[in-house]
This record gives structure tokens, C-alpha cells and sequence, in this order.
């Protein structure tokens, strides 16, 4: 069995680890509010979603957001903006929270009823290396029938256990699992 990339892009080729490319994939799922946070709309969604019960405001100060519900409010009427730094922090929350929030319908929706999803591997891009260095890496097809450790990961923002997860599902893809391990993309829906 190969073992993991020591030296990735050592002869010029690019590309990111499977699981970012993952964690990228499920962030488009995710749906996340398109408008920036810098903008009043962008901001005015988020201070809603993190605010529209007991539950979403415990896990905003569990994500980070650790102002006042006075502070709060008085962002939502308008008289006071937040800090950059606050800017970040709800951001962040937002985030995690959100993520949290769909993981279990991602989960579902992805193992599907055992079926699994069928993810496109998209391999790393080769045209900077030498051709004596090159290796015959192609595009691949891997069914994926259990999604809850990535997604747990994911929604945890567990780059490592993300990982792991990871690669976990890609040695089903044989003694070639190594060459899988960098990236350009990865595409499946949900």
C-alpha cells in the first residue's frame, strides 16, 4: 500500500489535499449566505440566524460570539456596527453554526439509504513537471457509502480527523490511493 505524500509539489505539481477539496464541496452544499458580512443585508441574515431562538444564540456564544444580547439588539436596530473584529467573530459563528445545523440532512442525504454518492476525483495537475517525472494519474469514479465520519469532521472543522476520514474512503480505490491524495477537484452531489 502507498504511503502519504512527504514531498508534494516537489517537481512542480499542483494541487490541493482531497479532504480541502471535500470540505469545499460541502460548503457549497452547506448554503451559506452569499452577501458579505461588510454589507448591512449580509450582516442583518447572519445576526437573524444566529439569533432566531435560545438554541441558535447558545451555540453563537459556543462558536464565539460572546457579546451582549443588548450588543445584539442593538446591531439589529441599526444604531450600533460592529468591529471588525466582531465582523470576524460572527462570521465564524455563523459558520459553525450553520454547519452544524445541516450536517445530519447532509449526512442523510449523502449516505443515502446505503446507496452512497458517487464522487468524481479530478486528479492533480501535472503540466509544470518534467515529463520524466510525471506520473499516468487519470480522472476516477469512487462510490462513497458512508459519509458521517467526513461530515462529523467537517462540521466540527476537524482538518486532521477530516483527513482521515478522508483517506479512509479513497483506499477503496486500490494501490493507486496515493496518487489521489492531491487533488484539483473534487465533485458530487447531494
Amino acid at each position: 500500500m502507498p504511503e502519504r505524500n512527504v514531498e508534494f509539489g516537489k517537481y512542480g505539481a499542483r494541487g490541493i489535499k482531497g479532504h480541502e477539496a471535500v470540505a469545499r464541496r460541502l460548503d457549497n452544499l452547506a448554503g451559506f449566505i452569499a452577501t458579505p458580512i461588510t454589507a448591512r443585508r449580509g450582516l442583518m441574515a447572519r445576526l437573524h440566524y444566529l439569533t432566531r431562538s435560545d438554541h441558535a444564540r447558545q451555540a453563537a456564544r459556543d462558536a464565539g460570539l460572546t457579546v451582549t444580547d443588548r450588543t445584539v439588539k442593538a446591531w439589529l436596530d441599526g444604531k450600533r456596527s460592529p468591529s471588525r473584529r466582531n465582523l470576524e467573530r460572527i462570521e465564524a459563528a455563523y459558520r459553525m453554526v450553520r454547519r452544524h445545523n445541516v450536517a445530519r440532512y447532509l449526512i442523510g442525504r449523502l449516505n443515502a439509504g446505503g446507496r452512497g454518492t458517487r464522487v468524481e476525483i479530478h486528479p492533480l495537475n501535472q503540466s509544470q513537471v518534467s515529463r520524466p517525472h510525471q506520473r499516468v494519474v487519470e480522472f476516477r469514479r469512487l462510490n462513497v457509502r458512508n459519509w458521517d465520519r467526513i461530515v462529523e469532521a467537517w462540521a466540527a472543522q476537524d482538518d486532521q480527523g477530516m483527513d482521515e476520514a478522508w483517506v479512509d474512503q479513497i483506499v477503496d480505490l486500490g494501490s493507486q490511493w496515493g496518487q489521489y491524495e492531491y487533488v484539483t477537484n473534487i465533485g458530487f452531489a447531494a
